[in-house]
């Protein structure tokens, strides 16, 4: 009898079972298959807060054949995830499939590569228990704030509200920012750069300071202090009165954790947290390279991660790259070795190249476009974190006008080190940032072109993007590597934080939800309460603390509060702000609102029930009469006139300019993201005859797939392709030619598992 081998994702497969070989099956369990129940809370809280796990539906077949697996197996692998929500996934597959613990090894794989695989199957050992109490403790803990607080907002505010644990806290983030702006009170100051000239005749700027005697910074407030001192130094000497020339040396940024990941991903990439991470998933779980590098391959190691530890390995290879590429001089002459922070988990390695000789650039083609810039981007970063540190030659001046002191100041590259390859980006301009200063010498007379007083205004703080509050959360030790970006996404899709271009605004709701959290349930959005239950989580993990311990402290509380906020709060007390349209009611001209109703937002009349009227909210419906339209990269077929972007009842589509003269339109179709099984081109969704939705090859006609099949993201554990949801059927299956693999799903769902969304 082989072994068995149980992993979360089919991704993997592949690449496990070429490193393993004949004697071992490798099957996916596809992440959870046992939960809460969804209809009720499953926390027994009289009974020592027992959970009552169910078999996740839809995956009833999947667990039989697990099971029948299993029981044929010499010894069964548990291969999940290397953290405390895969030891987790571990114990419920055990405990789902009644294996026999004599036959259980917990094996692990920090990256998805040959020798990882192998040197993991190597050392197996029992499921830690610890650990998936810790993973159990969050769970319940998460889910009794969610099923307590959440009927909670829906009677004291409005239907369909939720509350968490760590998504009330992030709310409550960046509602107070919104109102640190608006109780910003701008302050007026002035700047009086002049610009000035060596003997050489090249211009540099120097900045005021103060007062030359004392050498004291004096802050410039009004327009007439800018003015007198302009007005004293019209004939005034510029001269040089003290000169200080020196080094200065630059570190790289340290590998990256999961969070420095998200933040660095964001501002150079654009991209969104949930993007990085979905992205960052691609990449360890393995990507087909070709014959020429081995078939498929994990290109990085696990990215749930806020360890900064590197294996030697993968130094002494970052190292042997370095010195090959830029010489010895860019290699330290000992290995970097960088510190975790106090509360890091350490379970892991950084976020680095499973293979550091693997350059980006070799494999571009093999690649999509986010895996390139994602992979390039880790790649870089890991081999700049073990580069020598960039050198700067610095100059700063002290120059003095008639009683006042000027600064100037400057710094020249001399030796790039780790800048050759990669540089950090920051929200704010760094020192480093200045550019070099012509040659000046002490006592020096500096020709004078301008003085120039230009007044400021103090700017109020900026709101949050997302990697800045990724950021503020990771340094307050709200959440852990996994949860930072479910937290944001959350939010957002909760309704009570918006996107403003890069930036994180509150709703009205969100604001009003804030507001209650924080006079009735203060602990659950506290900084220092949500961090310290992180810790305290730490102490399950680490087996000095029980779950029971710890949801009996923190319920005590927590049931109180609840207690005391549905005797103070009435529903006719919060007023729920609505939000306004441009529309305008073409029965009584009332400007509609917008409401929520079993198929999404829509607009309507604010004089219910007295005028009924209703509308679909379509971007065209909502657009103001500025708002440009969008252009077609395409002329009408009919006319040769342009096409714009509208959109109608069924989704967007291209109308003809000259409407209602030429009635040609043209549907915007929208790819599925799944590539078509004939020639890899995309499957895009279409609409037929009476409006029904169906989705064919982007190709069409050149290439005749089509479906009436909605295709998804998942992948069939048995042959490797994309499953299909059938048409009015809550089932998912293979088109494999050979390939008979079918499963349950919920009703409206692809993906069972619910944890990211409690969270």
């Amino acid at each position: 009898m082989a072994n068995l081998v149980i992993i979360e994702s089919p991704g993997k497969i592949h690449t496990i079972k070429n490193a393993l070989g004949s004697n071992y099956k490798v099957v996916a369990s596809v992440g959870h298959v046992r939960d809460l129940p969804k209809s009720s809370m499953g926390v027994d809280i009289e009974n020592h807060f027992e959970p009552h796990y169910i078999n996740i539906r839809g995956k009833g077949d999947l667990i039989r054949e697990l099971k029948k697996e299993a029981k044929n197996a010499n010894y069964v692998y548990l291969a999940t995830d290397p953290d405390r929500e895969g030891e987790a996934i571990s114990w419920h597959l055990a405990n789902a499939l009644a294996i026999p613990p004599e036959k259980i090894r917990r094996v692990t794989f920090n990256e998805i590569t040959k020798s990882a695989i192998k040197a993991g199957i190597k050392k197996p050992r029992q499921i830690d228990m610890d650990l998936v109490n810790s993973q159990q403790a969050r769970r319940l803990l998460d889910r009794i704030v969610g099923y307590k607080l959440s009927p909670f907002l829906w009677k004291k505010v409005k239907s369909g509200l939720s509350a968490g644990r760590c998504q009330s806290v992030a709310a409550r983030i960046v509602v107070e920012r919104e109102n640190e702006i608006r109780a910003f009170v701008p302050k007026e100051y002035w700047t009086i750069d002049a610009e000035l000239t060596n003997a050489d005749g090249k211009s540099f700027v120097a900045h005021f300071y103060g007062d030359a005697k004392t050498k004291t910074k004096r802050e410039i407030t009004t327009e007439s202090e800018a003015l007198a001192i302009e007005k004293a130094l019209e004939n005034a000497i510029f001269t040089v009165t003290d000169l200080r020339h020196g080094t200065k040396s630059r570190a790289p940024a340290a590998p990256f954790t999961t969070s420095t990941m998200q933040q660095e991903a964001s501002r150079k990439l654009n991209f969104q947290a949930q993007r990085t991470m979905r992205v960052a998933q691609e990449l360890y779980e393995g990507i087909n390279l070709g014959s020429e590098f081995g078939g498929v391959q994990g290109l990085i190691t696990y990215m749930r991660t806020d360890s900064l530890r590197v294996s030697a390995e993968a130094q002494d290879s970052a190292r042997t790259y370095i010195t090959e590429k830029y010489g010895e001089s860019y290699c330290p002459k000992t290995p970097r070795v960088y510190k975790s922070k106090a509360n890091a988990q350490d379970a892991h390695e950084a976020i680095r190249p499973a293979n550091p000789m693997l350059l980006p650039a070799s494999i571009r083609k093999q690649l999509s476009a986010d895996q390139y810039k994602l992979y390039k981007l880790i790649w870089e970063r890991f081999i700049a974190s073990q580069m020598e540190n960039a050198e700067f030659a610095t100059v700063a001046a002290e120059i003095t006008a008639a009683d006042y002191l000027y600064h100037a100041s400057g710094n020249t590259l001399k030796f790039p080190g780790f800048l050759a390859l990669y540089e950090e980006s920051t929200d704010e301009p760094t020192a480093d940032d200045a550019t070099g200063l012509p040659v000046l010498t002490d006592g020096e007379n500096l020709g004078s072109k301008s003085v120039s007083p230009v007044q400021h205004f103090t700017e109020p703080p900026a709101r949050y993007t997302e990697a800045s509050l990724v950021k503020f959360l990771e340094d307050k030790g709200i959440g852990r590597p996994s949860t930072f970006a479910p937290i944001v996404s959350l939010i957002i899709a909760r309704g009570y934080v918006a996107r403003d271009g890069k930036s994180l605004v509150p709703t009205p709701i969100g604001e009003i939800t804030t507001k209650l959290m924080i006079e009735h349930f203060p602990d659950i959005v506290d900084y220092t309460f949500t961090a310290n239950m992180e810790d305290d989580l730490d102490e399950i993990a680490n087996g000095k603390d029980t779950i029971e311990g710890l949801l009996s402290s923190f319920y005590e509380g927590f049931s109180k509060e609840l207690a005391r906020a549905e005797e103070a709060i009435s529903k006719d007390s919060i007023d729920v702000p609505v939000e306004e349209t441009e529309i305008l009611c073409e029965l009584c001209g009332a400007r509609m609102i917008v409401k929520n109703g079993r198929f999404g937002k829509f607009a309507a009349c604010p004089n219910y029930p007295t005028c009924k009227n209703t509308k679909p909210l379509t971007k065209s419906s909502a657009e103001t009469p500025e708002k440009k339209q969008e252009i077609a990269p395409f002329k009408c077929e009919a006319c040769g006139s342009d096409m714009v972007l509208r959109s109608g009842r069924y989704g967007d589509f291209y109308a003809c300019v000259q409407y209602p003269k030429c009635k040609f339109t043209k549907q915007k179709v929208k790819s599925t993201g799944v590539k078509c099984p004939k020639c890899s081109a995309d499957i895009v969704t279409k609409w037929g005859k009476n409006r029904t939705v169906f989705y064919s090859c982007e190709r069409y006609p050149e290439c005749d797939f089509s479906s009436w099949d909605m295709p998804t993201l998942e992948v069939c554990p048995d042959c490797g392709g994309n499953l299909y949801r059938k048409k009015g059927k809550n089932y998912l299956f293979c088109r494999g030619e050979n390939c008979k693999y079918r499963r349950e799903v919920e009703p409206g769902a692809v993906n069972d598992s619910t944890e990211d969304a409690e969270r």
